[in-house]
């Protein structure tokens, strides 16, 4: 077995979307080639709802699918074909956006004020830019969660991971996506698909990865893009890409460690994409623009 070595730790930067959201991103926009098929992860994760309440109103989406997992807090969710319901803690659902879909989403918090949760975008390939649009509403009930004989715990959103099959199916990029806790202290090697690209998002404790026997450095949300630097370490809200092999392995720290681990095949495509609408070539999105524009978008 080969260890995956660590490219990068970066930490996801201060954001505002919607109508004024304040949230945090872990990476999305510009060239996202190293995480193909993958295209923006955001962590919407705040304790005071002027922060958060305004929401995402209505917007178009088109040749991608979109990915929300929610931990704290609620969503309502509505479309331009009529779908509309809300997500809970622990519920999860993929949109694929397809031909084209106008939707909006509406945050709102815990009794506590609290609202948290992720949302990911997978690109899709060409022969599936212009499929049609579907969603899949996924409660938390039904998403599978296994415990490890050493404690560490794993939900799976999608994909398998330790003879458990998550509900989420018919994804284009074909994904692993689990949420994972290690115990405090605990080494934990987790294997993965040499082939996919391979990313983990941490959200609560830190730990080393790598081979994790010295940790030279700790990521806390005070510092900044750590780009350029060797890290074994990863703390709150600390986003890590790794290269090539076929596990990845993490060292707990003291209050253990819960991050996103993600996965996926490249689709090593051409992207061209504004806001919301990703398409492989600057042609094709100037007609999805035009077709914004004339009222002509939803097919």
């Amino acid at each position: 077995m080969s260890i995956r070595p660590i490219k990068r730790v970066v930490q996801s930067k201060p954001t505002i979307e919607g109508a004024g959201v304040r949230l945090r991103r872990a990476f999305g926009f510009g060239d996202t080639s190293e995480f193909d098929p993958f295209l923006l992860l955001d962590d919407f994760r705040n304790e005071n709802p002027d922060d958060y309440l305004a929401g995402f109103p209505w917007h178009p989406h088109r040749g991608i699918e979109t990915i929300t997992y929610v931990l704290a807090g609620t969503v309502s969710h509505g479309d331009s074909l009529g779908n509309k319901g809300n997500l809970g803690a622990g519920d999860v659902q993929w949109m694929t956006a397809g031909r084209g879909i106008f939707h909006q989403e509406m945050p709102k918090g815990d009794p506590n004020g609290r609202m948290h949760g992720f949302q990911l975008w997978a690109n899709l390939p060409s022969s599936l830019k212009m499929t049609e649009p579907r969603y899949q509403d996924i409660a938390a009930a039904d998403i599978p969660e296994v415990v490890d004989d050493d404690g560490t715990r794993a939900r799976v959103i999608c994909g398998e991971f330790w003879d458990k099959t998550g509900p989420v199916e018919g994804v284009a990029a074909d994904p692993r996506y689990v949420d994972l806790s290690v115990p405090p202290g605990l080494r934990k090697r987790i294997p993965v698909d040499p082939t996919r690209h391979v990313f983990a998002y941490v959200f609560a404790g830190s730990g080393a990865f790598r081979d994790a026997s010295q940790p030279r450095a700790v990521l806390t949300e005070q510092v900044g893009s750590s780009e350029g630097t060797s890290y074994d370490t990863a703390g709150n809200r600390s986003l890590v890409l790794f290269d090539r092999g076929d596990e990845v392995v993490v060292q707990a720290g003291e209050e253990g460690i819960r991050f996103l681990l993600v996965s996926g095949q490249p689709l090593k495509e051409p992207v061209a994409w504004y806001g919301p609408i990703v398409m492989n070539t600057q042609q094709e999105l100037e007609q999805a623009i035009s077709e914004l524009r004339s009222g002509t978008f939803i097919r």
